[in-house]
C-alpha cells in the first residue's frame, strides 16, 4: 500500500488535507499550497549532495546574484521574441560572443542559436550538414538516399540518436589502445562520397580527451585530394567549447580549422548555467541551409526560428550572459584553471596508488579515468569501489569503455566548480580506505556488482 501513497507528515498537514496522497492519480481535490510543497520536498530527500557528484559534467551550483536573476526571469519564454525583445536580443548577444570565442571568420553574421542543451544543438548540426550535403548531391544529378556520418565509437549517445531519428548511416571508427580517440588514422576507410561528415569531439565523455581537429582536418584534405569527397567537421565541444579557449587559447580545434563548418557546446557544463542551455555556432550563412530556418508570425511579429523545440526557457540565456559579464575571460580561465588544478591533483593522488593505472590525467577538460593494474586482485572490481564510494556519498561511475575496448572498466571523475581542494583531499582518504578495505578481502564479494552507473 505505501508503494502506492504517500504519507503526509501530521506536522504539515493542514485542515482538510488528507493522510495521504496517491502517487499515480491526480486528486479530485488539491490541498492547502504549504502542504503540497512539504510533501514534494520531502519526497527529494533521498536524492544525492550534489558536490559529491563526480559523474555529471552538469553545473549544480550558481551564486547568489545569479539565483535572483533566474527567479526574475523563470517566466520567460525564450520563443517569444516579440514579447521579450531584449531576452531575445541578449540571445544574439551572447551567440555573436561564443562566435567571436570560437574565431568565426565574422562573427557578427555567423548563424547561430541556443538550445534546451548539446544535444539539440548537436540533432541540428547534424541535419544541417545532411541537408548541404543532399542539396550539392541532388544539384549535381547524384543519389542523395544514402547519408553517412563518420565518428569515433566514443562518441556521446545523441549522435546515435541522431544517426537513428534523422535516417544516416552511422559509422564509428573504433578506439583502441593505439588509438585511443578519433586521430585520422583510420578516416579513408570510411569517408566516401555519401559521408556528410566527420564529427570530432573536444571533450570525450568517457575520458575527458581533445581528439586532434586539425589532424583530423589534414587527413580530409588528403582524402579530397585524392578522391574528391569534400567533406566537413562538426566539433562536438559540448565540455570543451567552454575550457580549451581559455586555458588553451593556442589549440586549434574551432573555426580557425578551414574544414569545421559548425560547433557545439552546453552552457550547462563548463559553460557554468543551471541546466538546460546549449549553443550551436556556423561557420557561415553557407554552412546552414536556408530550409532549416522557420519564420512565424502568431506570436505578434514575422520571427525567424531555428530549434527543435518551440517553447522552452529564456531564464538560462540571461544567466549566460550574466556570467560572460560577470567572470570575463580572466574569471572563466581561473574558474577552468582551478577546476583543472583539481582533477590534475587527484589524478596524481588516484595514479600513485597501487591498485590502478591512468586513462587520462585532467588535462584537457577537468575529466580523468583509471582502470584496475591487471593481476591486482581477483576479489574485487571498480564497479565494488563505486559501490563502497556511493556508501560513503559519493558518486564515482564505473564503465567500460566502448566497444573495441569493452574488456577495460575504467572509473572516472568530472571535476566541476565547486570541487574544492579540501573536498579532493576527503575524496582521496575516502578512496584509500576502501580500497584498503577491498584489498583485506580473502574471496570475492558474494553480490558482485554487474551493471555500469550513470556516467554523462
Amino acid at each position: 500500500m505505501s508503494q502506492e501513497r504517500i504519507h503526509v507528515n501530521p506536522l504539515h498537514r493542514r485542515a482538510g488535507s488528507g493522510l495521504f496522497v496517491d502517487k499515480h492519480r491526480i486528486p479530485d481535490r488539491g490541498m492547502d499550497p504549504l502542504t503540497a510543497y512539504h510533501v514534494v520536498s520531502d519526497e527529494t530527500m533521498l536524492d544525492g549532495n550534489a558536490r559529491l557528484n563526480l559523474a555529471t559534467f552538469v553545473t549544480t551550483w550558481m551564486d547568489e546574484e545569479a539565483q535572483r536573476l533566474y527567479a526574475e526571469a523563470v517566466d520567460k519564454n525564450m520563443i517569444d521574441k516579440d514579447e521579450y525583445p531584449q531576452t531575445a536580443a541578449i540571445e544574439t548577444y551572447c551567440q555573436r560572443m561564443i562566435a567571436e570565442l570560437w574565431h568565426a571568420p565574422d562573427a557578427a553574421a555567423a548563424p547561430a542559436t541556443s538550445t534546451i542543451g548539446s544535444s539539440e544543438a548537436c540533432m541540428l548540426a547534424g541535419i544541417a550538414l545532411k541537408r548541404r550535403w543532399q542539396e550539392k548531391r541532388r544539384a549535381a544529378g547524384q543519389d542523395a538516399s544514402r547519408p553517412n556520418l563518420v565518428m569515433s565509437s566514443a562518441v556521446q549517445v545523441c549522435w546515435e540518436k541522431f544517426c537513428n531519428y534523422f535516417e544516416v548511416e552511422a559509422r564509428y571508427v573504433p578506439v583502441s589502445a593505439e588509438h585511443p580517440a578519433l586521430d585520422g588514422a583510420l578516416l579513408e576507410q570510411y569517408v566516401d562520397e555519401n559521408t556528410i561528415g566527420v564529427v570530432a569531439i573536444l571533450g570525450v565523455t568517457y575520458t575527458g580527451a581533445y581528439e586532434p581537429v586539425a589532424e583530423i582536418a589534414a587527413v580530409l584534405d588528403a582524402i579530397a585530394a585524392e578522391h574528391g569527397h569534400d567533406v566537413p567537421i562538426h566539433v562536438d565541444a559540448a565540455s570543451g567549447g567552454m575550457v580549451a579557449p581559455f586555458l588553451d587559447p593556442d589549440l586549434e580545434w574551432d573555426f580557425r580549422v578551414a574544414r569545421v563548418a559548425s560547433v557545439n557546446t552546453s552552457g550547462h557544463k563548463y559553460g557554468l548555467v543551471y541546466p538546460g542551455l546549449g549553443w550551436v555556432v556556423w561557420r557561415d550563412a553557407e554552412a546552414l541551409p536556408e530550409s532549416m530556418v522557420f519564420r512565424v508570425s502568431y506570436l505578434g511579429g514575422d520571427m525567424p526560428t531555428l530549434a527543435l523545440n518551440f517553447s522552452r526557457p529564456g531564464a538560462q540565456v540571461l544567466l549566460q550572459f550574466y556570467l560572460f559579464l560577470r567572470l570575463g575571460r580572466d574569471g572563466y580561465a581561473e574558474v577552468q584553471g582551478t577546476s583543472r588544478a583539481v582533477a590534475r591533483y587527484l589524478a596524481d593522488g588516484i595514479g600513485g596508488m597501487e591498485p590502478f593505472a591512468l586513462i587520462s590525467d585532467g588535462s584537457t577538460i577537468p575529466v580523468f579515468a583509471w582502470r584496475l593494474v591487471d593481476g591486482h586482485t581477483a576479489n574485487w572490481t571498480l564497479y565494488d569501489l563505486s559501490d563502497r564510494l556511493r556508501m560513503r556519498g559519493w558518486l564515482v561511475p564505473a564503465y567500460p569503455l566502448p566497444d573495441d575496448m569493452a574488456e577495460i572498466t575504467v572509473q572516472r571523475i568530472v571535476i566541476r566548480n565547486g570541487v574544492t581542494m579540501d573536498l579532493a583531499e576527503a575524496l582521496l582518504a575516502t578512496i584509500r580506505e576502501e580500497v584498503a578495505y577491498l584489498d583485506a578481502l580473502t574471496s570475492p564479494l558474494p553480490d558482485r556488482t554487474a551493471s555500469p552507473a550513470f556516467r554523462h
